[in-house]
């Protein structure tokens, strides 16, 4: 089979939108949120579009699209709908695929589920996102402790920021996980300057070869 990876994050807001339109477009894959909650502004496969230089086609529709942008669980209260964590299968589809979930691992999509024990039941391998800023490594360090109680395999810990090699180091060496590289904060964030970044920060043959 060829690569598949769920990306997913320590916290919300940090990157990992970004650093999935660069895993996605260097892959040429398909991309897939399973659920997006907040529809008023550009969404993260319009912004996966805008940055990945992928076709349209290669995005993949939402199984949730929910209005307000809170946690799924509450958002999918406001619509005065109820998400059945069943229904959210990975696509079949030719080549590579990138899904991306919502904010952490213990993200709630109902009262009882939450996107980490998804992840669980799909056992693709995970890429964990984390800002390489103070506090970093207490969150990751939880975050990897997360997926291994429920057994989801790691892929890595990809670092966005500043450099800060005390710390990545430290996450790699204590959570006995691969750090994949850090993609560096971009003031001029275009498509090119993305793909420029992610190509002289990360190694794409080790990321293609990965099977799942």
């Amino acid at each position: 089979m060829t690569a598949r990876f769920v990306i997913t994050g320590t916290d919300t807001g940090i990157g990992k939108t970004v650093f999935a339109a660069a895993l996605a477009g260097a892959l040429n894959a398909r991309y897939w949120k399973p659920v997006q909650s907040g529809l008023e502004d550009e969404t993260d496969s319009d912004t996966v579009v805008r940055l990945s230089g992928l076709p349209s086609d290669h995005i993949l529709p939402e199984t949730y699209r929910l209005s307000t942008p809170v946690s799924p669980h509450l958002s999918a209260r406001l619509d005065g709908v109820e998400i059945d964590a069943a229904r959210l299968e990975p696509p079949e589809c030719d080549g590579p695929l990138i899904i991306e979930g919502a904010g952490g691992l213990l993200v709630p999509l109902t009262k009882e589920t939450v996107f980490a024990d998804v992840f669980a039941r799909w056992r693709i391998p995970v890429i964990l996102c984390a800002r390489t800023s103070l506090g970093t490594i207490n969150h990751t360090l939880l975050s990897i402790e997360a997926l291994r109680s429920r057994d989801i395999p790691i892929f890595g810990v990809a670092f966005i920021g500043p450099e800060n090699a005390d710390s990545q180091a430290t996450i790699a060496t204590i959570g006995q996980v691969k750090a994949l590289g850090r993609l560096p904060l971009l003031e001029n964030l275009t498509a090119e300057t993305l793909r420029r970044a992610f190509h002289e920060h990360f190694d794409i043959a080790a990321l293609m070869e990965a099977r799942a």
